[in-house]
């Protein structure tokens, strides 16, 4: 184990030391490389005897199996686990001269994104355990809605009571909808009078985002608010004001010089920003939204240190920013420390996870990995910076252009002032970063969908390090899909980023590898290239079904020893392997069992129609975009999901490959059923694999009545391209 002192004293900030598992895994990997080797040099042979459509496939599918297989040891070669000591920060940096805290939460579309939702998280983070004279938060809404800055201005009223609420009675889910509707609810003299208080907040707001627009006598009203915002809800108004074509908008709602709790205390600083939009002029998504943040932000307050949440992602530990503290005030890492990355987790997966929106490697357990080599990806929520980083590597400034924006300049003046506010403009409007080397290299990067994963990839390769912080209690909570069509569109979407990387000049293979550690390079290259996973998948999903529909095997037989054993070892081992790496984390098997089956459900359908869409984009046969994931779950579909059923209810064109799958996987089995009966061998059965994995398909296709079930559309056109390859596949055989 490995500690890190402070300079002013002995006292521990953290410590860290290497997973137990790290030299049995390094030992199996090379037992599995000579495995996989001698299956390569088997299919080379094949194909020198005889090369066809189905030796070339068979090679080709293994090939890929191969290469992903290998750049994901990059992840078991030095796993790490941290601990921080919370009781230690303190005596590197007192509370009064703690760095300043800025908070950046994004949010997009008020119809999947309610704005209640919204509130609750930057309510969570104004409650931190920080000083809130030090904490300024900023929400970035790239929907322009009006809606929205409503439900703001009616939190902050609130937050004047629910802030000394949680400081005082030492509240430790500080989201008012969780703290109100856990279960566990301790009840303290004035929890009646808060709980009262958000309910009326939450109806008033709520009431007004289901109308979609603000009463008029509320906007002319200056009771209703804390301080006048008609000029600024005017704005709504205005002729020609669209949510792509409407001017920048900046509203301090509070200010922590002048705006006090019920007890007297400051508030943290609370802005409204908008940045501006013109139809004419291209805009990035989320990407460029944090940059206007980003320059907004070091106008106005110019913190030193951070935050970005996604708007769904509410703090659930009040002390996190704390724990990232035990690193950024660490003297001996400051200097090449870019990012502290937390966890994601989601609080409204169902027991069994049926479709693996965990996602527990990318998020719980490849972390590890990589904070051995150098830190682990930006994963675009729970993120504490350095805002240093964004300006060039730990040895080459980069100036942003602007002196304004440096990040060592000091911030000390009212963020209400005119100069500041003209100033704050100008950086949001839509043509200030023309001909200017933001998105490039200042800021978040531009060029990919997964903007997070690329802006963290590209700062580990000037030179910056990251650390992954996994405490027992989870930092954040989020929103997960809950429906399979939203996390296969989510997928599809990181699907097309992944490949604006691995495809890019600055792709793991070209620039990582220059760059990076070996193995840290060979992490991104797994991440950027998921999408060729649909590759092997849809091979083995098809060519041996459709192989035994035609009476012909291409598997080896129980009496071909060294390759039939060859195969059992590759795919035994590969999976006990992950189940063993999936517990360990604390996953159940039923969350495992439903995490390797949506493995391959994407595979066959995000991956594949992303791959296509990419290459359609890449000959401008279509257009990038940028899709907000819905977060508003009806009542009876939120029901069948909680009873673990799957959601097929749209008639999806995602849908069509993992169906047509099932229909062919479900013919071959019984055809091998037959087979056994008649000429023995149990060879063939090992496609009662790809039956159970599929079985949610045939029950929403053949035994379910309700809304969920598999659109009828779906299951003909299945049936219609099963039986064409069926018959294409009698003339290859």
């Amino acid at each position: 184990m490995s500690t890190t002192t402070s300079m002013e004293d002995s006292a521990p900030l953290h410590s860290w030391a290497p997973l137990r598992r790290t030299w049995l895994s390094r030992g199996f990997a090379l037992v599995y490389l000579c495995a996989v080797v001698a299956l390569l040099h088997h299919h080379v042979l094949n194909l020198l005897q005889s090369t066809t459509i189905i030796t070339l496939a068979l090679f080709l599918a293994d090939f890929v199996l191969a290469f992903m297989w290998i750049a994901y040891q990059g992840f078991r070669m030095r796993p790490i686990r941290r601990k921080v000591f919370l009781q230690n920060p303190a005596k590197v940096a007192t509370k009064s001269n703690y760095p300043k805290l800025d908070v950046f939460i994004c949010t997009a579309d008020p119809d999947k994104e309610p704005p209640m939702s919204v509130v609750n998280t930057a309510l969570s983070v104004m409650a931190y355990d920080y000083p809130t004279e030090k904490l300024s938060v900023y929400v970035s809404d790239d929907g322009g809605s009006q809606l929205t800055l409503f439900a703001f201005v009616e939190a902050a009223k609130f937050a004047a009571h629910w802030l000394p609420y949680c400081s005082k009675n030492k509240i430790v889910e500080r989201s008012p909808e969780a703290h109100f509707g856990s279960t566990h609810l301790v009840w303290f003299p004035e929890t009646d009078q808060i709980k009262n208080m958000y309910e009326h907040m939450k109806m008033k707001v709520e009431s007004v985002v289901e109308r979609g627009s603000i009463p008029c006598d509320y906007i002319t009203n200056e009771q209703n608010q804390p301080q006048s915002f008609s000029k600024c809800f005017s704005k709504w108004t205005a002729n020609g004001f669209a949510r792509q074509d409407h001017p920048t908008i900046i509203q301090v709602i509070l200010e922590s010089d002048k705006d006090k709790d019920i007890t007297g205390h400051p508030m943290p600083n609370l802005i409204y920003v908008s940045r501006e939009k013109n139809r004419a002029i291209p805009h990035n998504f989320k990407a460029g939204a944090l940059n206007a943040l980003l320059r907004v932000s070091a106008v106005m307050t110019n913190a030193p240190i951070i935050l970005t949440l996604d708007c769904d992602m509410r703090s659930n530990d009040p002390q996190t920013p704390l724990r990232a503290m035990c690193y950024h005030l660490d003297p001996q890492m400051a200097s090449r420390l870019a990012y502290v990355q937390f966890p994601q987790n989601f609080h409204n997966i169902n027991r069994d996870d049926i479709y693996g929106a965990e996602f527990k490697y990318p998020f719980h357990i490849d972390p590890f990995g990589m904070d051995g080599l150098g830190g682990p990806d930006y994963e675009g929520t729970g993120c504490f910076f350095r805002r240093r980083a964004f300006f060039g590597g730990p040895s080459s400034f980069v100036p942003p252009g602007n002196l304004e924006l440096s990040p060592d300049r000091l911030v000390n003046g009212p963020i209400q002032s005119k100069e500041v506010l003209s100033l704050a403009h100008h950086v949001a409007g839509c043509t200030f970063e023309a001909q200017t080397i933001w998105g490039s290299k200042v800021g978040f990067r531009y060029g990919s969908l997964v903007e997070d994963l690329y802006t963290g990839y590209r700062l580990h390769c000037e030179g910056w390090r990251s650390i992954f912080c996994h405490p027992n209690r989870p930092a954040f909570l989020g929103d997960a899909p809950t429906t399979l069509n939203d996390m296969l569109n989510q997928t599809k979407r990181w699907t097309m980023g992944l490949l604006q990387v691995g495809l890019s000049k600055h792709s793991p293979i070209i620039l990582g590898f220059k760059s990076l550690n070996p193995f840290h390079a060979l992490c991104y290259t797994n991440y950027v290239y998921w999408p060729i996973w649909a590759i092997p998948i849809t091979i083995y999903a098809f060519l041996p079904q459709l192989a035994l529909l035609n009476s012909f095997s291409i598997f080896p037989k129980v009496s071909d020893v060294p390759w039939f054993f060859t195969y059992a070892f590759l795919f035994l081992g590969a999976y006990t392997q992950d189940f063993l790496e999936f517990s360990l984390a604390g996953g159940t098997f039923r969350r495992w069992w439903n995490n390797q089956r949506m493995w391959m459900v994407r595979a066959l359908s995000s991956f594949t129609f992303g791959l296509g869409e990419y290459i359609l984009q890449s000959f401008s046969f279509a257009k990038s975009g940028f899709n907000v994931t819905n977060k508003v779950v009806d009542d009876e579909l939120g029901r069948r999901y909680d009873k673990g059923i799957f959601e097929f209810g749209v008639a999806s064109s995602l849908f069509l490959p993992l169906t047509t799958a099932a229909l062919i996987n479900l013919l071959s089995f019984v055809r091998g059923i037959i087979h056994i009966f008649v000429y023995g061998g149990f060879e063939d059965l090992a496609l009662w694999f790809g039956v159970v994995n599929c079985w949610p398909a045939y029950e929403a296709a053949f035994f379910r009545s309700d809304d969920g079930k598999m659109p009828m559309k779906i299951t003909v056109i299945s049936v219609v391209l099963a039986s064409v390859l069926y018959l294409a596949s009698s003339l290859a055989f």
